[in-house]
């Protein structure tokens, strides 16, 4: 009798001792869902810079966290469908990059919180009631402000002091109430500069638009940045050698010639800063928007090297990146 009540309280030891290591193996893992218009490819540093961010503050992707990837594959329209997706995965919070993914999470749900990523102008948007009080499911990092748009055409001008004409790569729509219009057009203004509006929906009318731009005499191209311009950088840039103009856009890397934009890997870098917070009890209402406080200016020598351009001293000076 004393051997099997031995037995019994051995069992029940040995379970309660084993008892915190399955419930630890049940506990939930918090899941992300991380939603983006282009590939895999041309999101593999972004990504990176996130899941540092992840590890920095003692998360392991596959063990503590996981994270439901959907790319859009430059396909605007189908980010709809991949926000729904994670919506019916029950995902705890979703990162966003650009306006057009953080409009199609907005679309899909009014609960689970949304980290949204260089998107340029959050409050004309309405993505969120203020940048220090969101004061909905959204907040995250602003890429630009309006205003960065006319500074970009003062260093276009001083980095190619001959230019008169800057033809401007938009998507349709480009309205002249937006700040992005104004300031753009204010600054051209002051700098004595004709600009030509392209606007580009389609792969197809990426050349329609270079030869407009060459019927037109433009002397420099402004891309502007959006979701089909950035998945379609390189064919952007290739064009933009082909025609010899002098380009400026994000991403100089891609082979244009000059880039003016805080640094996009920090800020998604920053990104797990906040799902860390929303994770730990946070609501998204009460973390404010962060603004970039650095902009870096970078300048692609070989590039200019290849369309015969020779770069101001003064301005490679100020440069914080030289391609060479």
């Amino acid at each position: 009798m004393m051997k099997n009540n031995f037995c019994v309280a051995l069992s029940a030891l040995l379970l309660a001792l084993n008892f915190p290591a399955e419930a630890e193996q049940a506990k939930k893992v918090p899941r992300i869902g991380f939603l983006v218009p282009g590939s895999s490819a041309s999101y593999a540093a972004r990504i990176e810079a996130f899941r540092q961010g992840l590890r920095e503050l003692g998360y392991v992707e596959g063990k503590d966290i996981a994270v439901e990837y959907r790319y859009a594959e430059g396909k605007i329209e189908s980010l709809p469908h991949f926000a729904a997706e994670l919506i019916r995965l029950k995902v705890d919070v979703i990162v966003v990059a650009g306006s057009e993914a953080t409009e199609a999470a907005k679309n899909a749900t009014t609960e689970i919180p949304i980290v949204m990523t260089n998107v340029a102008d959050a409050l004309r948007l309405g993505f969120v009631a203020s940048l220090a009080r969101p004061g909905g499911n959204i907040t995250g990092l602003i890429a630009t402000p309006s205003e960065l748009d006319g500074k970009k055409l003062e260093l276009l001008k001083e980095a190619v002091p001959k230019v008169n004409r800057v033809a401007i790569l938009s998507k349709p729509g480009v309205s002249q109430s937006d700040p992005a219009f104004k300031e753009t057009q204010a600054a051209a203004q002051a700098l004595g500069l004709k600009l030509q509006y392209l606007e580009v929906r389609t792969p197809a009318d990426l050349e329609n638009a270079f030869r407009a731009a060459t019927r037109g005499r433009a002397d420099a191209l402004l891309v502007l940045s959006n979701a089909f311009t950035n998945f379609h950088q390189r064919r952007i840039a290739e064009l933009a050698l082909k025609s010899r103009l002098p380009a400026m856009y994000n991403n100089v890397d891609a082979g244009f010639l000059i880039s003016y934009s805080p640094n996009r890997l920090d800020s998604f870098h920053r990104a797990a800063t906040y799902v860390d917070k929303i994770l730990k009890g946070r609501k998204a209402a009460d973390l404010p928007v962060e603004q970039p406080m650095k902009f870096e200016l970078v300048i692609n020598l070989k590039t200019a090297k290849q369309i015969g351009l020779t770069i101001p001293p003064n301005v490679l000076a100020r440069a914080d990146k030289v391609i060479r």
